[in-house]
């Protein structure tokens, strides 16, 4: 799969994708990771990307026409197996679920906002998709593209070491995966449930399952509906 990030700072990315599962698939060709700078496609003696609202307001937003020109270079003639992608605070929340809907395509275009937004063009006529990753508001969609690459890279085939990791974790059943102990089993008096050094396997599932839909009780009720 390819992914392709179109922003204004494009040796942001030279840290997230330095390190981890997806800087090794990159290096193994699992994935690839392609940065565009934005400013590539701006036509003055500065560079802009960005202009005053219409209607007054704080801040300024990006111009359409650098972003249009970009997508369009990039992919001349669009397929149904490309995405274009842009990271809003106003777009749908991101979810484990979207993650895996993402694994259909062959390559993911990502529209990583600054300033006050994008003009609305933009996600009207030319993103297929519009997510945000919380509801907060971060400086600019570059973090965001980072943790949905993230998100959807550890499911590619052989990106993980173990792909039944990516199987058995938070999200993918509707609930929280279940709490984890390591050695030592007694750390400062605080003990490791005995179920889970018993060798029971049987007893160990059924216990971890409804030691997750506890978890999910406690911290995530919205998860079970209630």
């Amino acid at each position: 799969m390819k992914f392709h990030l179109l922003t204004i700072f494009p040796e942001f990315f030279e840290g997230p994708f330095r390190h981890g599962v997806v800087a090794r698939a990159a290096q193994a060709g699992s994935l690839e990771l392609l940065t565009h700078d934005l400013r590539t496609w701006t036509h003055d003696l500065h560079r802009t990307v960005d202009d005053r609202p219409f209607g007054g307001g704080e801040g300024m937003l990006m111009k359409p026409q650098p972003i249009f020109d970009a997508v369009e270079t990039i992919w001349p003639e669009r397929t149904e197996r490309q995405r274009v992608i842009l990271l809003s605070a106003q777009g749908r929340k991101f979810t484990q679920q979207i993650a895996r809907e993402y694994l259909q395509y062959d390559e993911l275009l990502f529209i990583c906002g600054r300033y006050e937004g994008v003009d609305e063009r933009v996600a009207e006529r030319l993103a297929d998709d519009e997510l945000s990753i919380g509801d907060y508001v971060l400086s600019g969609g570059e973090l965001a593209a980072a943790v949905v690459i993230d998100a959807v890279a550890r499911l590619l085939p052989g990106v993980l070491g173990n792909q039944d990791s990516a199987m058995n974790e938070s999200f993918e059943d509707g609930i929280l995966d279940c709490p984890q102990w390591t050695r030592p089993a007694d750390f400062r008096g605080w003990k490791a449930p005995d179920i889970l050094l018993s060798g029971n396997h049987a007893e160990v599932r059924k216990w971890r399952r409804q030691a997750a839909e506890a978890k999910t009780r406690r911290l995530r009720p919205d998860l079970l509906g209630s």
